[in-house]
This record gives structure tokens, sequence and C-alpha cells, in this order.
């Protein structure tokens, strides 16, 4: 049993069973033995791999469509570049290198950093070097102003609550002890949820539903619609609403038992995209999209980056450079389940890569 696990039984065996969302929350963020508290989970030798460690390409890709966002902004002199969850920091140094020919646009950005893994901060620094940046534990705490927000794998670690069909309702499913494990059970009926579509669910249907990721996407648009900018989510998860489970853990690139070791899992669930527009929407903000990621890059230009690159790289990168934008792209890898939603002011124009999609 893992230290946090050890701590999860003495809690339920106190207060009885807790809620999925509960779970999920201290398994990923626990503060003393959590997964992000004492970790880097990236690479080859951690549990898995974001895009921008696959290739230099996503980030300067990404690093050029905040410069045009920022263009069609009027070029403010001042405009807060916030990252959630910047993992090594390997993204923003992307961004970075990628935009130095850019025209004051390196000047105007205040580059503004949410984090809660010390380990992860400490990585982030030093990719950063000797460019300044501020660190937060939450989004709240970042100051107002005009904004460029990026969210890449962010929201598909906030907690979710599930919610199980029996026999004509909605129940709250939790964790419970099993001997020396975990287990899922019932929790109680909720009445006539929002979110219940028709009457027919199956029995053992399971619906999925993130309060914290809702707020979140809630909090952002509610700046955007406030003052100027965009925020960018890139995710794997699905455009319309739906049912089914999709939590899941991973640990050394496999997947795992979400309940088996907290703390040592990695615990994520899909995003639900239709949901993020209809929270940005509601706080005034309009939303872009969802499009698929390879769609994304595609109509950013990765075709034509990848070969630059290729052309002033060894022959022996060229096959290796091929593959990781493929990957990114290929809808039998990330380009099809990764989805790529943008939120802006009222007034912005559509941002690059959503150009003549329905809103």
């Amino acid at each position: 049993m893992t230290p946090l696990g050890v701590k999860l039984r003495e809690r339920i065996a106190r207060c009885g069973p807790i809620p999925v969302a509960e779970f999920m929350a201290a398994a990923n963020g626990d503060p003393e033995h959590g997964y992000y508290a004492r970790r880097d989970p990236l690479g080859k030798r951690g549990d898995f791999i974001t895009a921008p460690e696959i290739s230099q390409v996503f980030g300067e890709l990404i690093g050029a469509w905040c410069a045009d966002v920022w263009r069609k902004m009027r070029s403010p002199g001042r405009v807060l570049l916030v990252e959630l969850g910047p993992g090594r920091g390997t993204l923003l140094a992307d961004l970075l290198r990628a935009t130095r020919g850019v025209p004051g646009f390196r000047e105007a950005i205040h580059i503004h950093l949410v984090e809660t893994s010390p380990a992860l901060a400490r990585m982030q620094e030093a990719a950063l070097g000797e460019t300044p940046a501020s660190w937060h534990r939450t989004f709240s705490t970042v100051p107002n102003g005009p904004l460029l927000l990026i969210a890449n794998e962010f929201l598909d670690a906030l907690p979710v609550e599930q919610y199980v069909a029996r026999g004509g309702l909605w129940r709250r499913r939790a964790v419970d002890l099993d001997g020396a494990g975990f287990r899922f059970v019932d929790g109680p009926c909720v009445a006539d949820p929002s979110w219940a579509v028709g009457t027919g669910a199956a029995d053992g249907e399971i619906r999925e539903t993130s309060p914290e990721a809702m707020a979140l996407v809630g909090e952002i648009a509610g700046r955007l619609a406030a003052g100027r900018g965009a925020a960018l989510i890139v995710d794997y998860g699905y455009s319309c609403p739906g049912t089914g489970e999709t939590l899941q853990a991973v640990a050394r690139h496999r997947y795992a038992d979400p309940l088996a070791a907290p703390g040592e899992a990695d615990l994520s669930a899909h995003v639900d995209f239709a949901a993020c527009a209809a929270a940005a929407r509601a706080a005034g903000a309009v939303g872009h999209g969802p499009v698929s990621q390879g769609r994304f890059l595609e109509r950013l230009g990765i075709g034509v980056r990848r070969d630059r690159l290729i052309e002033t790289a060894s022959p022996e990168r060229h096959t290796s450079i091929r593959a990781a934008c493929r990957r990114l792209t290929d809808g039998e890898a990330m380009g099809e389940l990764f989805k790529v939603l943008a939120l802006t002011d009222p007034a912005m124009p559509a941002p690059a890569g959503f150009e003549g999609l329905p809103l």
C-alpha cells in the first residue's frame, strides 16, 4: 500500500466511502504524497509524454499562434502569457525561441505559470533561463490584464465526478475499502441532474462531469470577456456530450488500475469540450472549435515547419523529425483523439486554425 493509500484508507474507515472526484484529487494533488508533488512524470523515464516533448514544432507553432493573436489584439504593450501546467517548460522555451523575431512581442509579454509541483517548477525555471516569470498555484492569483493563455493537457488531470445509472436513477459513484485495497461503489441518488439526457439510461451506464474544470474555464472566459485576449485548450477528449467511463491511470507508459496505487500513477479523464465551450459562452467569451489536433496543426503549417527542420538537420534525423510530426497529427496517434478549443473575447476575430469554422 502506498503512503497515500494508507492515508485514504484511514479517511474512508473514519468517514465512509469518498466520491470518485475526491479520490482523484488526492491521487494527483495531495501536497505530501500526490502524484505531482514529488516527481517529473514526463519522458521515457517517466510515465507519459506530451506533445511539446515529442517535437519542438508543437511549441513553435503555438508561439506563432500567440504572436498572431497578439497582433489581432492590436499589439498591446503589456500582455500576460499564462501557461497552466507547463510541464518541464519545454513548450514555453520553444515558443520564446520561435517568437524572438516578432517585433515588440517579447517585450510585451509577462509570463505567469500555474504549477503545483515544486519539482516541475524548478525544471521550468531552468528551461526559461534568464527570462523572468512568476509562478502561481492557482489561476485565481494571476493578475488581471490582456491575456494569452495556454492549457496543454491540463484539464484532463482535474477531478471528475462519476454517476452510475441504477433502476432509472443516477447515483454518485464513490470509492470504498475492499480488503487491503479499494473498490468502486454506488453512492447516494442524485435528484434530476442538469446534465441528464432522457430517461433511458441502461443499468450500469456511467456519466462523468468535471465541476472543477468547468469552473476554471468559466473563470478564464470571464477574464477574456471583461478584457482582451484568447485562450488555447489542447487535450484529449470528445466533442459531443455522452456517457461512458474515461477515468484512467498511466504508469511507465502503460495503463494501470486507477485504484491500485494512489499517488504512484497519473489519473486523468477525457475532457468534455462541448461542456467547456458552453461554460465559456455562459461567462461571455466566444468559443472556436473544437477541432482535431491534427487539423489544427496542419492549418498552422506543421508540414512547412517540418520540411524546414529537415533541410537543416543531419540525414540521420530526417526520419525522427517526420515520425514526431506524424505522431502529433496522425489520426491513429494524437491527431484525432486530441482536440483544440480556442476562447476569445467577443471583439476578437477567429484566431489562426479556426477561421471559417462554426462557433
